[in-house]
């Protein structure tokens, strides 16, 4: 599955955010993770994407909100980039909204573990990776099932 963290993407879904309403940084990570679920965005991502926003002319900065939060916002060459630019848009959102939903089907939890596994193999027994062996290829197969709706609730 393609994670919804490429740059361009984000660009998109946080100039968006802007047409709509001024933001500060942190603001603008809680919506993206609140919003679209993306899972902790960093100000290492974020404050570049802005930064590079401002340079293409698509954004500006806006006077100062609290605790001296600098405030961010849609110029009209941003809002008439996004208009030119409806059909990326509407398919980084709906990728947005497949992620969200996949993380809370419990993807998220799935690509930890299946980390955690990549990360212990060196000190896995060989019974230990034959057991994992078997359950990914049930897990694989069950998965297949579902997606050709030959195993739903309550089959298998």
């Amino acid at each position: 599955m393609e994670r919804l963290n490429f740059k361009g993407q984000l660009k998109v879904l946080i100039l968006k955010m802007l047409a709509e309403k001024p933001m500060h940084g942190y603001g603008i990570m809680a919506e993206l993770e609140k919003t679209y679920g993306i899972p902790h965005p960093s100000p290492g991502t974020v404050y570049p994407i802005l930064a590079s926003l401002r340079r293409s002319g698509l954004i500006e900065r806006v006077g100062e909100g609290k605790r001296d939060k600098r405030l961010y916002r849609a110029t009209e060459k941003g809002i008439e980039y996004l208009r030119e630019h409806e059909e990326e848009l509407r398919e980084v959102e709906d990728m947005a909204k497949r992620f969200r939903e996949f993380a809370d089907l419990g993807g998220r939890k799935l690509g930890k573990a299946l980390k955690e596994v990549f990360v212990s193999l060196d000190s896995l027994s060989e019974e230990q990776k034959r057991a994992l062996s078997v359950e990914f290829s049930d897990f694989t197969k069950r998965i297949r099932l579902i997606l050709l709706g030959e195993l739903g609730e309550g089959k298998g």
